[in-house]
């Protein structure tokens, strides 16, 4: 026999549909107060938030003063941002997967070069920068990967020298950088000299929109940036 659910289980249930997003919302509030208000105005934040009894909405539905309206609206607003933060957070949680990364690895052998290919999560991209020092365009491929592995946790940026690969003929000056990219040990793709496909002068930007350009990048994860107040980053 069904029946309405107990104070217990919506405490501790999640909740789903318009009615559970409401009360998620009113909890938030109710936890967000700022406890630097007066008393007075902080049980009136209080009372317009929760849910009302007949005898609270009578004496709530009472002509507010601007003062109250605005200390309503202005309170509304703040906490909204930060419920809308909390649940982006909430989001990007339950959606990542996998290891997470944020720097590009330096393979030191030929068997570490396997082992990462084989090895990794299936579904982790892996990407391998292998280079020489002195070689043109290398230094630079090297910053750019630098910046991507922080724009994208969930790939493994890796590099290796052409000659720790074990394998260093195949590896001449000609053909360094080499791009090669891996998934689940397969390899998606095989860029050498993969500076001649770019501008003189490049960027992180530009790697990325060529990586992209063959559907080798995952989408960025979800972000959830402060949202400006008053022209500048609101940081809470």
């Amino acid at each position: 026999m069904s029946g309405s659910p107990t104070h217990e289980q919506e405490a501790s249930g999640v909740k789903t549909g318009p009615k559970g997003v409401i009360n998620d919302w009113r909890r938030f509030k109710l936890d967000s107060v700022d406890q630097t208000l007066p008393p007075s105005k902080r049980e009136l934040l209080r009372q317009m938030s929760s849910p009302q009894t007949d005898e609270l909405k009578d004496k709530l539905n009472r002509k507010m003063s601007a003062q109250e309206y605005e200390l309503i609206q202005e309170e509304d607003e703040h906490c909204l941002r930060r419920y809308r933060k909390q649940c982006m957070q909430d989001m990007h949680e339950r959606l990542s997967f996998g290891p997470k990364f944020d720097t590009v690895h330096e393979l030191e052998s030929g068997d570490a070069f396997l082992e990462v290919i084989e090895k990794e999560h299936r579904l982790t991209l892996v990407i391998v920068q292998i280079y020489a020092d002195g070689v043109p365009g290398c230094e630079e491929l090297n910053s750019c990967l630098d910046c991507l592995a922080t724009e994208y946790p969930s790939v493994k940026f890796c590099r290796i020298t052409a000659v720790a690969t074990g394998a260093g003929e195949r590896f001449p000056e000609d053909v360094l950088p080499t791009l090669l990219v891996y998934k689940a040990g397969e390899l998606l793709g095989n860029f050498v000299a993969v500076t001649k496909h770019l501008n003189e002068e490049f960027f992180a930007t530009d790697v990325e929109a060529f990586l992209n350009e063959y559907g080798l990048l995952p989408d960025k994860e979800l972000t959830c940036p402060d949202e400006e107040e008053g022209g500048g980053a609101q940081v809470e």
